[in-house]
């Protein structure tokens, strides 16, 4: 259970769930509300099938490249912490959001399903390494499953937050926003900080 909840946590924060409602408000002020539900399904079914593939095959992609997993948990922390900071100190980056670059080209579509909307936001560096780390690190099948049952959970709750986007971003404002992502940003920091410690720990290179 403890590692179910360590999954919905990094998972929540790496996805972003409550920062899309302002980013998928502004993509599709111009849509109605039947267009927006079509753009949001469609968005995080693919996202939830990005996240899934790279669940069943993390193992295999680190085969093939030769990563080993206390690498993978340190490098995955790294990534996890600098998420983090950007989250506690209000930055964006194009790790969990879409770059400047990205935005003004998603503004040109008539259609943000699968660019900008499944990927990155829903499914971007930040939520595709977390997935690996989290089933790759898994100690056993159930572990694994939950994992797998966090990923879905997120991404209904992600789909839920689309939907009310628009109610969102008039509740809770740029400050209410601000300040959930500053708390969910301190909790990421000192999970990543544990990935660290556990990759550090499980290579041994003190042994060496």
């Amino acid at each position: 259970m403890t590692g179910f909840l360590i999954a919905l946590a990094t998972l929540f924060a790496t996805v972003g769930v409550a920062d899309i409602a302002f980013i998928f408000a502004a993509l599709t002020k111009d849509d109605t509300g039947r267009e927006r539900t079509v753009i949001a399904t469609r968005g995080a079914l693919i996202a939830t099938g990005i996240l899934l593939l790279f669940a069943f095959l993390g193992n295999s992609i680190l085969e093939l490249f030769g990563i080993t997993l206390p690498a993978l948990r340190t490098a995955g922390g790294i990534l996890l912490l600098l998420i983090a900071i950007d989250m506690v100190f209000a930055r964006h980056s194009g790790a969990t959001g879409t770059t400047d670059e990205e935005q003004a080209e998603s503004q040109a579509r008539s259609d943000i399903s699968v660019f900008p909307l499944a990927m990155p936001l829903l499914a971007g560096p930040g939520s595709i390494s977390a997935v690996i780390l989290l089933t790759v690190g898994a100690p056993d099948a159930a572990a694994f499953w939950l994992v797998i049952l966090a990923v879905i959970l997120i991404m209904a709750a992600a789909w839920l937050t689309l939907q009310l986007a628009i109610p969102i971003q008039h509740l809770l404002g740029l400050t209410g926003l601000a300040v959930i992502s500053r708390i969910v940003g301190i909790l990421l920091a000192a999970l990543a900080v544990q990935f660290v410690f556990d990759g550090v720990a499980a290579s041994q290179l003190w042994q060496r």
